[in-house]
């Protein structure tokens, strides 16, 4: 087993979080892969309430050679946002999601994601967080418009 697994546990003062339950029991791409060859993730809550999540991207992650895909690091970004929101009290979806790549993040290696509740307007919630190594090179920045949804709108997801 790959010794970097052991950094997917969080650091002292921090709550481990089931934030993926706070959606139900749906099979999530990036959270729910059985396998453990596409991420492995565990969340968090900071001292001060934020989400936090510590995920490890796998070999089929791969895009550029021995380097994770944007598209995995959008995934990611997606779901930690979107389930930084939810945490926060607001059960949204994913509006809009506008991600800044700054650096290749090589496989196989753990990444922290940090989320940070911007604002909560009506039914709009802005969650910004950013992808980053554990000594603090920043791979990504992302911003998400989240939509709450009404409660009807959950009530009519459930009979799908």
């Amino acid at each position: 087993m790959d010794k970097s697994l052991g950094q997917l546990n969080g650091e002292s003062g921090w709550e481990v979080f089931d934030a993926p339950a706070l959606v139900g029991e749906t099979l999530r791409f990036v959270s729910g892969d059985k396998t453990g060859n596409r991420f492995r993730m565990h969340y968090f809550r900071d001292p001060d309430r934020n989400l936090v999540a510590r995920v490890w991207f796998g070999p089929v992650t791969e895009g550029p050679p021995e380097h994770a895909h944007g598209g995995s690091i959008a995934a990611v970004l997606d779901e930690v946002l979107g389930l930084a929101a939810w945490a926060a009290g607001h059960p949204v979806v994913v509006g809009n999601l506008n991600i800044s790549f700054r650096q290749l993040l090589p496989i196989q290696t753990v990444v922290q994601v940090n989320t940070r509740l911007i604002s909560a307007q009506g039914r709009k919630i802005m969650v910004h967080g950013e992808v980053c190594s554990l000594d603090g090179t920043v791979f990504a920045r992302g911003e998400a418009l989240c939509i709450e949804i009404t409660p009807a709108q959950m009530e009519a997801g459930k009979k799908v």
